[in-house]
């Protein structure tokens, strides 16, 4: 499993920007096929979330954690490891912020650098046929059952 600092993330993917409207639904979609690819599951931590928009979603093998206002990324990813115990030697986290880093490596987590972890979507993406894009004949029957949910209650035209 992998943990990411979402917003210290998107910042380093080409093509991404914090200024964005969609910056996190866009991450989101990276990380599905990141995941898909790799047969990873990834938690990804939005802070700065309305307190109407708070919450956890899952897409796929991303799970979004989207934190309130007042409470930050860092600090729930850390809550997240200690709840781990001896498990979380076994978890990596993405984040390039020192402080977390820190905290993180102490927990005997796995910290890689947001940098690094761009570096290793980009060869997940280049490695793969499809070039990172779905092949709808090796979808797992979960995600072409989001398709068919997120497709059917559209507005006919």
């Amino acid at each position: 499993m992998i943990l990411i600092d979402g917003h210290n993330l998107i910042p380093k993917i080409k093509g991404l920007s914090l200024s964005q409207d969609n910056d996190e639904s866009e991450l989101i979609k990276i990380l599905q096929d990141y995941c898909r690819i790799k047969r990873k599951t990834v938690e990804v931590y939005f802070d700065g979330a309305p307190f109407d928009h708070a919450g956890t979603r899952k897409f796929g093998s991303v799970q979004a954690h989207f934190i309130r206002q007042g409470i930050s990324a860092d600090d729930m990813i850390i809550q997240r490891i200690r709840n781990m115990g001896k498990k979380a030697n076994h978890i990596k986290v993405v984040s390039s912020d020192q402080r977390i880093q820190r905290e993180i490596h102490a927990l005997t987590a796995i910290v890689i650098s947001s940098e690094d972890f761009v570096k290793e979507i980009r060869n997940a993406f280049s490695s793969s046929p499809s070039g990172g894009k779905p092949d709808p004949s090796r979808m797992s029957e979960n995600e072409v059952e989001q398709w068919i949910n997120l497709f059917k209650n559209q507005p006919k035209k």
